[in-house]
């Protein structure tokens, strides 16, 4: 399949085998690439099968070469193919392998600079012989690392610098690497002065005698973990001591047990005296309809705890931000309702949407893990959208249906209705 394109450029003149535009047309197969040249810099063009819309796109992956290519009548230009039966991996190592063709560098010399290119990172690279067990290269970094300063670990054995449970274990992990002939990721755990530190490595197989191993130290990070971890575990005892004393001061006072916010009851009734209210007054209010989106597989696994700590959440976050002359209910077992007195579509909009953002924000925890809070809410408005009880309920519950046919975790406004005169 072939795909072109046609592309334009501002300013400059841009060259493609010799032809002089300022727009020019492409064609090129799919997944393949195609360079172009301007003052001596080669511009990659990727181009790559957009399947959603089954449509071809040009995804923007522009990146430039190092290396100016001189263009000649008699010579074929480096990262052109014909379209034959070629599989698109052996056109990407021709590629590769033109380009690396007129390096002036050495292949022991490239090696090196991609070695130091992930120092930075944080990636430490050896290589070592496995005929011999000593390191035959190995970045600054990993001098650094086991603390050997210019001796560097050149020379020396993994004897010469872990202790004999550790050579043991770096030493089965090599031999699998080996065996398999292929990349293995492993986790190490060494100790440097009393001083325990984590080790992601990963090793690659060099031929049939050495073997790359590519270092990156998660001391800091696992530390990072562990105090996450243990924040959260303070954080659900807390909500867990807050909800035990709010349910105990709230016996008997016709709330619900779980969330604390009135029942269906008391909003059925608070929803009538509202739109007789704003009848007579002749004012707005709005109506939202709240409902929890359906949990991950991971939550539903945990089962009805989950879901109580949910429902414990979104109570504490409706509690905390709604007016005392609002009314926040649960009106079903994940289902609430929010009456705001006095407000318009617009203003109930924003602060649903304000609401929304925080509840997604607000850290749950169970078991040492944060459940996360999804929402979908629908808000309508009286009279705009509609003046009596069953339609605004049937309004939001419609806006809430729209909410999660888009995914979920959005507010959607009802439809105001236009009569035809």
């Amino acid at each position: 399949m072939l795909l072109q394109l046609q592309l334009q450029f501002g300013g400059g003149r841009w060259r493609r085998h010799g032809c002089l535009a300022g727009a020019f047309l492409v064609t090129m197969p799919v997944g393949r690439r195609v360079y172009c040249k301007q003052g001596g810099v080669q511009l990659l063009i990727a181009a790559a099968p957009c399947l959603e819309d089954r449509r071809m796109r040009l995804p923007g992956r522009f990146c430039l070469h190092p290396q100016p290519y001189v263009f000649s009548p008699n010579k074929p230009f480096p990262m052109d193919h014909p379209t034959g039966h070629n599989s698109n991996e052996n056109a990407a190592g021709s590629d590769l392998q033109a380009w690396l063709d007129q390096l002036p560098l050495s292949t022991p010399t490239l090696a090196k600079l991609m070695l130091s290119l992930s120092e930075p990172l944080g990636v430490f690279g050896a290589v070592k012989s496995l005929a011999t067990g000593r390191y035959v290269h190995a970045s600054e970094g990993m001098a650094m690392l086991f603390d050997r300063g210019e001796l560097g670990i050149t020379g020396a054995t993994d004897a010469d610098l872990m202790r004999p449970d550790e050579v043991i274990a770096m030493r089965r992990v090599e031999q699998s690497v080996m065996a398999q002939r292929t990349v293995i990721v492993s986790e190490h755990k060494l100790e440097f002065n009393g001083r325990r530190r984590e080790f992601t490595v990963t090793r690659s197989p060099l031929g049939p005698d050495h073997l790359l191993a590519m270092w990156q130290e998660r001391t800091e990070e696992r530390h990072r973990e562990v105090h996450l971890q243990r924040a959260l575990n303070q954080i659900e005892q807390q909500q867990k001591s807050l909800e035990q004393a709010r349910r105990e001061m709230q016996l008997g006072s016709g709330r619900d047990d779980v969330s604390g916010l009135y029942m269906k009851a008391q909003f059925d009734d608070q929803l009538l005296r509202e739109i007789d209210l704003s009848t007579r007054e002749h004012r707005e209010f709005a109506l939202v309809l709240i409902v929890l989106d359906p949990a991950p597989a991971a939550l539903q696994a945990i089962g009805a705890e989950a879901h109580l700590r949910m429902l414990e959440g979104l109570g504490r976050m409706l509690r905390a931000n709604t007016r005392a002359m609002d009314a926040a209910c649960r009106i079903g077992d994940q289902t609430f309702a929010v009456l705001l007195s006095g407000v318009g579509l617009a203003t109930a909009h924003a602060r649903m949407e304000q609401l929304r953002r925080q509840c997604n924000a607000q850290i749950v925890v169970l078991n040492g893990s944060d459940l996360g809070l999804s929402l979908s809410m629908g808000v309508s408005s009286f009279p705009h959208t509609a003046s009596r009880q069953d339609e605004l309920l049937a309004a939001s519950q419609t806006a809430v249906q729209e909410a999660q046919r888009r995914g979920g975790n959005q507010v959607v406004l009802a439809p105001i209705p236009f009569g035809i005169p």
